[in-house]
């Protein structure tokens, strides 16, 4: 069973925010992380406690550490040395293996979020405007009289007017395929795939192969937690409008280019099952806009390209060890939204995620270096993600369809990676346990 009274509730519930913020942090000692971890543990709930209260709560609190994070708040040497390498490497050591490179390379991001003092950060939903201004406020007053701990930025979070919380800024419905846990509660939606083992999430539990071995030590740290990868992708949707504009003769081709690209209509609708024309109803419908694979209905991507950043991501049954590979993502967007119409404005605007699985390597890292930016993905040849993948101009996104397929050249980049980190997301008895840490003699 689930310890759902100990597992922040992040990583089971999808809470109804609308805004809110992420505070990344760092320690300049180790009793002022301690006691800013000890004060705000208080806040973090569980995900028993947001399934009672999910109707009538309006805040929501989430904490996680970078390895360095626990070194700063005084996690023994020994115990650091069992986390996982590519988690103590850090996601700025491993950006060549993620496809960081060019635009997206860490030497460019923003926050202070390629640094080594990036401690940890407090994840501030909100259900309203106003109880964000509070919880901002009461964060901050804990920050002003807490000495040894302070921010290094922040982000905040926004719905994306004239759509809502669940859609990009390009205008796409985002939240619509998660994997489903066994004993979660949950039931999956027609095609989300069986209910896995908790342990391809959540530390302490069997995964798909079974028990676990080889985890975060003392015990406390390797039960109910998890990790996180955190990307913080800059939407240029001038870029995008005027690429549509350019490659289409009509507003209706735009809408079909944009399909392509993403998989889905902007509605959500899957083009497996809407090869030619948007259907809003399909796409609001969760017992129907998931309930389709490509093996089968669109084997050669004359509905869906096989390039297409859905098809990438959630390869569905054209995958290996399919179950191995799930993982959860969070998020929100930032930034205001861009009028239809209007020039780029210069303002950053995009989506600020986390990627949350048991493995960063045999999750987070494989779809990265394989899904996103492996050029011969479904041997094609020369593509990357055409949303999320490292794009230089040199690169194609190609449209199957007969009687000659359509091959788009030179791909600009609709999104920029301009941060990322891996944390590490405690149970809550590991967060009393890191709280209560004392210095080493």
């Amino acid at each position: 069973m689930l310890e759902l009274d100990d597992i922040q509730h992040i990583l089971l519930t999808r809470t109804p925010a609308i805004t809110g913020r992420y505070e990344f942090l760092t320690f300049d000692t180790p009793a002022g992380g301690r006691a800013w971890l000890a004060a705000l543990t208080e806040l973090v709930q569980s995900a028993a406690e947001v399934h009672a209260s999910m109707d009538s709560a309006d805040r929501w609190v989430t904490v996680a550490f970078t390895w360095n994070g626990l070194r700063a708040l005084g996690v023994p040497e020994d115990s650091l040395a069992t986390f996982p390498d590519a988690f103590r490497e850090g996601m700025v050591s491993r950006a060549a293996i993620l496809g960081d490179i060019g635009s997206h390379a860490p030497q460019h991001w923003v926050g202070g979020l390629a640094g080594e003092d990036l401690h940890a950060i407090a994840i501030l939903f909100s259900r309203t405007d106003e109880q964000c201004r509070r919880s901002i406020e009461n964060h901050d007053a804990l920050l002003a009289r807490t000495d040894g701990v302070r921010s290094l930025s922040y982000l905040d979070l926004n719905a994306t007017p004239p759509f809502n919380y669940a859609h990009d800024h390009f205008g796409f419905r985002d939240r619509l395929s998660q994997p489903v846990m066994k004993g979660s509660g949950e039931e999956p939606t027609p095609g989300s795939g069986d209910p896995l083992e908790p342990g391809e999430f959540i530390l302490g539990y069997p995964d798909e192969n079974g028990p676990v071995a080889n985890l975060p030590q003392p015990a406390v740290l390797s039960r109910n937690g998890s990790y996180m990868a955190y990307r913080r992708l800059e939407e240029h949707v001038a870029v995008f409008r005027d690429y549509l504009r350019e490659n289409s003769d009509t507003n209706e081709g735009q809408d079909l280019l944009a399909a392509k690209f993403m998989g889905r209509w902007r509605s959500g609708a899957p083009l497996v099952l809407a090869p030619d024309s948007d259907d809003p109803e399909l796409g609001a419908d969760p017992m129907r806009n998931n309930d389709f694979n490509y093996q089968q209905m669109d084997p050669h991507g004359y509905a869906c390209p096989l390039g297409a950043h859905a098809r990438r991501l959630n390869p569905r049954d054209t995958a290996h060890y399919m179950n191995r590979r799930r993982m959860i993502r969070r998020g929100a967007t930032y930034g205001p939204a861009l009028p239809e119409g209007a020039p780029d404005d210069g303002q950053a605007r995009g989506i600020a995620a986390f990627i949350i699985c048991a493995d960063l390597v045999r999750q987070f890292e494989f779809a990265q270096n394989v899904w996103i930016n492996d050029k011969t993905f479904h041997e094609l040849g020369n593509e990357h993600d055409p949303i999320c993948g490292q794009q230089d101009g040199s690169l194609d996104f190609t449209v199957p369809r007969r009687p000659i397929r359509k091959v788009h050249k030179g791909i600009p980049a609709f999104t920029t990676l301009t941060g990322g980190a891996y944390f590490f997301l405690p149970g809550l008895e590991a967060l009393r346990y890191l709280a209560a840490l004392e210095d080493e003699s």
